[in-house]
């Protein structure tokens, strides 16, 4: 960045730059029109941004982003809890409840296995997921991850770490594009690819 002549402009400039999609440029045309805001607005969203990163935990049943230990939709009654839709991260949970056909309840991975990315089984949720098998009566678990090689890796993975327990695993059917992820797949392709689900195979890596 060229010389700016406010200290505190640029150190706020720089730590918005720091966020993911934030250019230089970018980051400097917010900062400017944070500085335009009341101060009661400004420190609105400060206190909304502390409070996110203080009050905010991960559901000790599902690893979804909670308010508390226990998230809304594994509290919710009205949810079928024996099906399991297994995504890789929370953008994930908020596509397929934006289509409004899903009932059932998730398990969030928190990621997908990547050995370039350094990210392999033990970083993820997957010992929760077999601990949740061994105690709830889940029935189905339908795979919605992403159509990556990263993402066919950990379903096959994940399917051999569950087959012992004898349950139903479906997958997406693939009206969603090979190299997708579900947040970006729009609402419709989403909803039929949900309903049309197919059987779990372990060829389907290979179509």
């Amino acid at each position: 960045m060229g010389h700016i002549y406010s200290k505190y402009l640029e150190q706020a400039t720089e730590a918005l730059g720091s966020l993911p999609g934030i250019g230089k440029r970018t980051a400097l045309r917010l900062t400017l029109h944070l500085l335009d805001r009341d101060l009661a607005e400004v420190e609105h969203l400060a206190n909304a941004i502390i409070t996110l990163k203080q009050h905010t935990c991960y559901c000790s049943s599902c690893n979804n982003i909670s308010d508390k230990e226990t998230c809304a939709i594994c509290e919710n009654p009205s949810r079928d809890h024996s099906t399991l839709c297994l995504v890789e991260n929370i953008r994930d949970v908020i596509a397929i409840e934006n289509t409004c056909v899903y009932r059932g309840a998730y398990h969030v991975l928190g990621g997908v296995i990547s050995p370039i990315e350094g990210v392999s089984p033990n970083d993820l949720s997957i010992d929760l997921l077999t601990q949740r098998l061994q105690k709830q009566n889940i029935k189905e678990i339908i795979f919605a991850l992403p159509a990556t090689v990263e993402g066919d890796t950990t379903g096959f993975y994940i399917f051999r770490k569950i087959e012992p327990f004898n349950i139903k695993v479906s997958i997406l059917a693939r009206g969603i594009a090979v190299g997708d992820n579900l947040e970006y797949t729009d609402e419709i392709s989403l909803s039929r690819s949900i309903q049309q689900r197919l059987p779990y195979s372990t060829n389907i890596v290979n179509t």
